[in-house]
């Protein structure tokens, strides 16, 4: 690519082989002397931003462009003598691969706490995957990134793992009554938890386009208590199964060798009788099953997030009320778009540098996300 070169001018480009880069930065080592006429190549699947003076400047689509910047070759080496030959015009290219990233798994690394209707305080393991896609490159730069020079799903997994069982755990204390009634229910779940989650990750400027549930487990002891419950349900009839345990038993006994075993078949041979006359006595009973329904598709078209209305793709204002689509930060009280030297929000007045801040459980002390409702420690309504 020629970066920092005295005389030649630069061609920039990157190549993800390992399919799981977000961001890329050239150089890699830092900022450099990127020439005025250089020339940068972006894929169809790619955003590049270039910072220049340490702001961002602008986003660029694909095709090739040609980058403005301040370093002229030989002449800018000749400039920057009282600076030690370094330019201090200096300038990077984030590359931003906006592709869908799939197969995101997220997961409780510790089970979390939930008050059941009918089991009571109960801690609960949940698992799924999920999709996310960067939609606004320069926003994911600022507000994620910042100055590494790489950054991969591995590195943003984690921290989307948290937001994600933050908003599972307050959707099930609000919404969920028993752990009983949880099959069958995963698709509308997930498609509720997905709706409350647009938000916490679109302030980073990505989009989560699927979030899917395959799993919400209690542990093994309340798993067995939900076993032994269902098969009372089934049976219906105690005396039944009590009658039925004994028979197979003694079976088991007579079938031994042995005057023990003789003795067991010689009882078993008198009882007979009298439990087929209790067995055939007319009995009645019930039961009900129940349905789910399937995921949703993610939206396909974008749209203005002042306005509502229809905006293309490439469009860095709404072309029905002016509202600037290329999003440098956002406000992170009422989520308005703000330039890139905003000091406070036009639109609530908040101070734009102002960062939301985590909220501590009063009974465990445990640190939650801002908006969270419940503890992800211990269950308790966060006050």
């Amino acid at each position: 690519m020629g970066i920092n070169n005295v005389v030649f001018l630069e061609v920039i480009e990157w190549f993800d082989e390992t399919g799981k880069e977000l961001v890329h930065r050239i150089p890699e080592e830092g900022s450099g002397e990127i020439k005025l006429g250089a020339q940068l190549i972006v894929r169809e699947s790619q955003a590049a931003v270039l910072y220049y003076k340490g702001k961002a400047c602008d986003a660029f689509g694909p095709g090739r462009h040609t980058l403005k910047t301040g370093n002229i070759p030989v002449l800018t080496k000749i400039l920057a003598a009282p600076w030690g030959m370094t330019s201090p015009l200096r300038a990077e290219t984030y590359l931003v691969n906006m592709k869908v990233f799939p197969n995101l798994k997220w997961g409780t690394r510790d089970p979390v706490a939930f008050k059941d209707s009918e089991l009571g305080l109960i801690r609960l393991r949940a698992h799924g995957v999920f999709n996310i896609q960067v939609v606004q490159p320069v926003l994911f730069i600022n507000s994620l990134v910042g100055t590494m020079g790489k950054y991969t799903t591995e590195e943003i997994e984690e921290y989307l793992k948290r937001v994600i069982i933050s908003r599972l755990n307050d959707y099930l204390g609000e919404k969920l009554d028993s752990l009983l009634n949880l099959p069958g229910q995963y698709d509308e779940l997930s498609k509720d938890l997905q709706k409350r989650l647009h938000d916490d990750f679109s302030h980073f400027g990505l989009h989560l386009t699927h979030l899917y549930i395959t799993s919400i487990t209690p542990p093994p002891e309340v798993q067995k208590t939900i076993d032994d419950r269902s098969r009372l349900s089934v049976i219906q009839d105690l005396e039944k199964l009590v009658k039925m345990k004994a028979a197979m038993a003694m079976e088991k006994a007579a079938e031994s060798s042995g005057a023990a075993g003789s003795g067991l078949g010689l009882g078993l041979g008198f009882m007979m009788p009298a439990m087929f006359a209790e067995a055939l006595r007319p009995q009645t009973g019930g039961a009900g099953p129940g349905t789910g329904g399937g995921p949703g598709s993610p939206p396909q078209e974008i749209s203005c997030s002042d306005c509502g209305h229809p905006t293309p793709k490439e469009a860095k204002f709404c072309p029905h009320c002016g509202h600037q689509q290329l999003i440098f930060d956002q406000c992170v009280n009422c989520g308005k778009n703000l330039p890139s030297n905003a000091k406070f929000c036009p639109k609530c007045g908040h101070r734009a540098d102002e960062k939301p801040t985590p909220k501590s459980c009063p009974h465990c002390k445990t640190e939650n996300l801002s908006g969270a409702i419940f503890c992800n420690q211990c269950g308790e309504k966060l006050s």
